[in-house]
């Protein structure tokens, strides 16, 4: 199994999301978080004044899913949350050694 993090521009959750339900991704996990990496930030006006924002708004996604999937998975993402501009955000795979559903107790594949 393998977990994918993705770090996208908010404005692409939706499309992100109708994407992998087409795939049969049945579930993931989705966090409004803040950051930057090489756009260091931006700047915006507020009431005529200008102030730096060093961290700039992101989603963050988490799925699990089986190891034929993860390309698929992968590819979707970075297709679907693609802008061709600065700040479009990253993908990291890690593996998972095991998943347990606390409800039923299922184990591996079972429990995603």
């Amino acid at each position: 199994m393998k977990h994918v993090m993705a770090i996208i521009k908010p404005f692409k959750l939706d499309a992100v999301r109708e994407a992998l339900s087409a795939l049969g991704i049945e579930g993931m996990t989705v966090s409004e978080v803040k950051g930057f990496g090489r756009q260091k930030g931006q700047t915006e006006i507020y009431r005529g004044a200008e102030y730096a924002v060093n961290f700039v708004p992101k989603v963050k996604l988490e799925i699990a899913v089986e190891d034929n999937l993860a390309e698929q998975l992968i590819d979707t993402i970075r297709e679907t949350a693609q802008t061709g501009n600065i700040g479009d955000g990253k993908i990291f795979v890690s593996d998972v050694s095991t998943a347990v559903r606390i409800r039923t107790g299922e184990t591996g594949a079972d429990a995603l």
